[in-house]
């Protein structure tokens, strides 16, 4: 049963055994964490010009919004500015920066009564992020740009943290994935035919976890952990941050969540930057686990 955790002290190595055992841990907006989601709004309100864009949706055409989604998005992924306010933001939770290893922050939106659910804002099946080639030991950070309510978050389903789900990552090349189909992203406006890890029997999904966190609060989870896109009944367009960290040591020792039905190809180790001065995973490692994951599957 996982167990949730408010503004906790524990020092980071305690607190990522305990995700690993599928705990999930909130904390309250903080100095850093405010400044991200502050600079995300400036890029957001410019790129609407004028517009809400919590409630823009109902004013243009949905190709409209897809297209000004596909310039703003990658502005802000790759801004160096997000890079530099996560680092401080790890910082202040108590994390050893040059062990500690980010991938970029992507800004994420879910737009209301089925709008825009392909493409690039794409409203996510129940899936682990472990069926998409990421490490176990991948830590899960979401943070709420605007205030949102619970029908606009996203549901986590911890009865399946350690329950085996048949899913679809057998098919899921992490390599093919970069190559080929997330570049394509903003062509999916009406329907998204990319292949993606999807649950393969019935779940029950009405037991759900919704948390609420403030604006610039944060919630960390595994990325082992079951999760799902709610229906935005909002009325709004939900628009929110996340990123992932892995700290070396557990790279290295393969401290994590158990892997209980991923089967996919690959890593998304290479994406991953430390967090002092933005240098990549050692390649060898990226190597044992992309052999490792190779090794399971013959």
């Amino acid at each position: 049963m996982s167990v949730i955790l408010a503004n906790s002290r524990i020092n980071d190595d305690v607190r990522r055994q305990k995700i690993f055992q599928g705990d999930v841990f909130l904390y309250s907006a903080t100095p850093a964490s405010t400044k991200l989601i502050e600079f995300a709004r400036e890029l957001i309100e410019e790129a609407f010009e004028g517009r809400d864009p919590q409630t823009a949706q109902h004013e243009m055409p949905v190709e409209e919004f897809a297209a000004l989604l596909a310039d703003l998005k990658p502005r802000f992924i790759h801004h160096p500015t997000s890079k530099k306010i996560i680092a401080a933001l790890l910082d202040e939770l108590g994390m050893t920066l040059d062990k500690t290893y980010f991938d970029v922050p992507r800004l994420r939106t879910s737009t209301a009564d089925h709008y825009l659910d392909s493409g690039i804002s794409y409203a996510y099946h129940a899936h682990r992020d472990c069926w998409y080639a990421a490490p176990f030991c991948q830590v899960n950070w979401w943070i709420p740009v605007y205030e949102v309510v619970p029908e606009n978050v996203f549901a986590l389903h911890p009865q399946y943290f350690d329950r085996p789900v048949r899913n679809g990552s057998g098919r899921y090349d992490y390599a093919e994935w970069t190559a080929v189909s997330r570049p394509t992203a903003a062509q999916h406006i009406y329907s998204d035919t990319r292949e993606q890890p999807k649950p393969e029997e019935a779940l029950d999904l009405e037991t759900e976890l919704r948390l609420v966190p403030e604006p610039g609060g944060m919630m960390l989870f595994s990325g082992a952990h079951l999760h799902s896109t709610v229906a935005n009944t909002s009325g709004r367009t939900r628009f929110s941050i996340d990123f992932r960290t892995v700290h070396i040591d557990d790279v290295r020792s393969r401290a994590a969540a158990p892997n209980v039905d991923a089967t996919c190809r690959g890593t998304t180790l290479r994406d991953f930057y430390r967090a002092d001065d933005l240098t990549r995973i050692p390649e060898e490692l990226a190597a044992e686990y992309e052999a490792e994951a190779l090794a399971k599957l013959t």
